[in-house]
């Protein structure tokens, strides 16, 4: 194994931790142990990558832990509202296995937690913006493509939804972007080159969505989502920013009733 070519051997551990996305997702028990073996073989044989390997293998069995917690609560009765918020709450079991792994190897934990300034300006290949410009351009955009979807529902529907609507945004944006755009990103650009920690988050993201009962295409097509989300924290150098992007789409997902 520590023979082999480092992007090979990236290359492999990409491939582990995004079938072990999927067969948790699927709840396939007895393949995912496969995974997380060969993950930590990789783990003990290859000094470089060890982190790395450790990193994904801490997500797969936080990832675990979170799915065998909803099958939990699922025997409990409740509410779709309450249900689906406990559902968004228990992915902190996934920042807690994130934490634990970067203390365990001891590596400091940075998440883009910055201040955004919102007078800087962000650098496209052909033009740069204002940071300010910038957010408020891209919120209008994505509270204006969920409009039709808003203007079909009842004023009554909305308004029992207010309250669901700020908490799940809230909960579902910040702990969403804290694993992918904060630890995963921040720790893969160590190992990998920015463009491939993008992929591998992104694709990662749009994957997770499995665990909710999106299809495997759609959830793919979330993946589109994660990349601009880690393209705004890689130009702004904060995950705040990516936060109020996600906050804002939830919020339109919510009122269209795409959620419920």
């Amino acid at each position: 194994m520590f023979l082999l070519n480092k992007n090979i051997l990236l290359a492999l551990l990409t491939v582990l931790f995004f079938w072990g996305i999927i067969v948790i997702s699927y709840k396939s028990w007895i393949s995912i142990g496969f995974i997380v073996f060969f993950l930590l073989i990789i783990c003990i044989i290859n000094v470089e990558y060890r982190f790395l390997s450790s990193l994904f293998t801490a997500f797969l069995v936080s990832f675990l832990l979170y799915q065998l917690t909803n099958i939990f609560l699922d025997t409990y009765e409740m509410s779709r509202e309450l249900r689906i918020l406990l559902n968004r709450g228990s992915i902190f079991i996934i920042v807690v296995g994130l934490c634990v792994v970067h203390l365990f190897n001891k590596k400091k934990i940075s998440f883009y937690n910055n201040k955004p300034n919102l007078n800087s300006r962000i650098v496209m290949p052909f033009h740069s913006i204002k940071l300010s410009y910038f957010l408020l351009i891209g919120i209008i955009i994505s509270g204006i493509s969920f409009i039709p979807f808003i203007l079909q529902q009842e004023f009554s529907y909305i308004k029992s939804m207010l309250i669901f609507c700020l908490l799940f945004s809230i909960i579902n944006a910040t702990l969403e972007e804290l694993i992918w755009r904060g630890f995963m990103l921040s720790s893969l650009k160590k190992y990998v080159s920015t463009t491939c920690a993008i992929i591998i988050t992104g694709i990662g993201f749009g994957l997770l969505h499995l665990a909710v009962g999106i299809p495997f295409i759609i959830s793919l097509l979330f993946s589109f989502g994660g990349f601009f989300y880690a393209f705004v924290v890689i130009k702004t150098n904060s995950i705040y920013t990516a936060i109020i992007f996600h906050f804002v789409i939830n919020i339109g997902m919510v009122f269209s009733g795409l959620i419920l």
